[in-house]
């Protein structure tokens, strides 16, 4: 591998090239927002570097969406609040005070956070179920999903909520369970359905915009 540097909209950025057996070259950035450019291993450095300035504005704004990404990864939503995430090997327990969180490690933050979303869905699914009548026994599963808040898989009798939700208030994730819920009923969207729905949440329609917007 090697390593060099350039100049991208003013700031130095490290450049690593990667010679595999590709057949065509690929710009990516990495976590560390370093350029790492994977080519042919008969594609020179100067051929590399000559890429790179005929593509300069298009890796200009690659890298400044890098840099945003790592800026959104230095804070947190949980329950609707935002936090920033300050980390440093001497903190001990992951600690909150006004609107930062505290902690030693992200392993550390992720793990607490993944064991209170299981205990906050948990909460508002017995919650729920105090309210909604006829819901069947089943088993419930967090996990992250890129397109789905929630699933119901009414005859496996599953019931599984993207761990994301943590991050919105808990009436949103309520809107969530109780849609997932009716489909223990109705098995699609129809009117029978959204009637269902709305009667243990007459607001649906505002959760659904909030969720869409995020």
């Amino acid at each position: 591998m090697e390593e060099l540097e350039i100049i991208l909209n003013g700031e130095i950025v490290n450049i690593k090239i990667i010679r595999k057996n590709n057949k065509n070259i690929y710009f990516r950035f990495n976590d560390q927002n370093e350029l790492v450019v994977t080519v042919h291993p008969r594609i020179s450095t100067k051929k590399v570097l000559k890429l790179i300035k005929e593509n300069e504005k298009s890796l200009a704004k690659m890298y400044m969406r890098s840099k945003n990404k790592q800026d959104r990864e230095d804070e947190t939503r949980i329950l609707g609040l935002k936090y920033d995430i300050k980390i440093n090997e001497n903190y001990h327990d992951v600690t909150f005070d006004d609107g930062i969180i505290y902690v030693n490690s992200k392993n550390t933050l992720d793990k607490y956070i993944s064991n209170l979303t299981k205990k906050i869905f948990r909460e508002e699914v017995n919650k729920i179920l105090e309210i909604m009548p006829n819901i069947p026994p089943f088993t419930l599963k967090v996990r992250k999903m890129k397109t789905r808040w929630g699933v119901c898989n009414y005859v496996k009798k599953t019931v599984t909520l993207n761990s994301e939700l943590i991050k919105y208030e808990r009436s949103i994730i309520d809107y969530v369970i109780i849609h997932e819920f009716s489909h223990f009923t109705h098995h699609d969207h129809s009117a029978a359905f959204w009637a269902l729905v709305s009667t243990y949440y007459p607001n649906y329609k505002k959760a659904r915009k909030e969720l869409r917007e995020h």
